[in-house]
């Protein structure tokens, strides 16, 4: 089971989820296309999961999920491990 992070929202799930999923580098716009956000609000969260060490930019405009990521999708890792605060931020 993940361990629930405070900070992160629902598209923060479904951001990591997506890449894990496909198993590819993408931009934040592709990722929103294919989550039904937006781009901006995407490529926020994206910098947020980035600074959290769950993604890793790649360059200028495309990220991939970690380790880290990975380890948080399959319940490996503690909250307590994931140090970023995010906030709160609506879409």
């Amino acid at each position: 089971m993940r361990p629930r992070i405070e900070w992160m929202t629902q598209a923060d799930e479904r951001i990591l989820e997506f890449l894990q999923e496909k198993d590819i580098v993408a931009s934040p716009s592709v990722i929103a296309a294919n989550i039904d956000y937006t781009g901006e609000y995407i490529s926020r969260r994206c910098r947020k999961l980035e600074d959290a060490g769950l993604l890793q930019r790649v360059d200028a405009s495309n990220y991939r999920l970690t380790n880290l990521g990975y380890r948080f999708l399959t319940g490996e890792v503690d909250a307590t491990e994931i140090t970023q605060s995010g906030g709160s931020e609506n879409v």
